[in-house]
């Protein structure tokens, strides 16, 4: 492995550390180094170090806050954008659960524009919230999958939850406005 050197910035350090704590407290043998940097990018925001690596590389000079989630492309894809709004029904619920990671992640950003902003919610309220918003039945993997991308944050016994206010990017937002204008269905909730 190459030894270039990334900036890594990291915009709440308590976060951070809760995060690597918990990655490495489930690791049953010695971490090694690439497990290791994996498990820092991945505290970071980032899906491993690869991903970190990527984005350092070929978005901006810049590094990414590792409060926001993993991004998808910051030029919005048509092709993508179809393919996620194809996954909601007329009452814009989210019918399966995508396999491609990036359409997950736009469509994760389509349930946390629907999560009331700035509003400290019970475990029972968001699942509930949840479960409006999908036809899987899995409330837990969605309020999992928003905490582990930064889209949420949760206290330490999972008691409540809070939506994490950040700018989604470019092409969750051309989700959120072809679903605004009729996409499948005509989305109620979209902020």
């Amino acid at each position: 492995m190459s030894r270039i050197p990334l900036p890594f910035f990291v915009s709440d350090f308590s976060a951070f550390a809760k995060t690597l704590r918990t990655r490495l407290a489930a690791q049953e043998t010695p971490v090694s180094h690439v497990t290791m940097l994996n498990l820092i990018a991945n505290a970071g925001g980032y899906r491993n170090f690869q991903h970190l690596k990527a984005q350092q590389t070929t978005d901006s000079p810049g590094p990414k806050k590792a409060s926001q989630p993993m991004q998808t492309h910051t030029t919005p894809r048509p092709k993508r954008i179809t393919q996620t709004t194809r996954l909601f029904d007329t009452e814009n619920r989210l019918i399966r659960w995508p396999k491609k990671d990036s359409i997950r992640c736009l469509c994760l950003w389509v349930i946390w524009s629907r999560i009331p902003a700035k509003t400290v919610l019970t475990e029972p309220e968001i699942n509930t919230l949840l479960n409006q918003w999908h036809l899987f039945g899995d409330h837990a993997l969605l309020r999992r999958e928003l905490v582990d991308r930064n889209m949420a944050e949760r206290t330490e016994n999972g008691r409540q939850y809070r939506r994490r206010e950040q700018r989604p990017p470019q092409e969750a937002v051309a989700v959120f406005e072809h679903l605004r204008r009729g996409g499948p269905g005509t989305p109620s909730q979209l902020s």
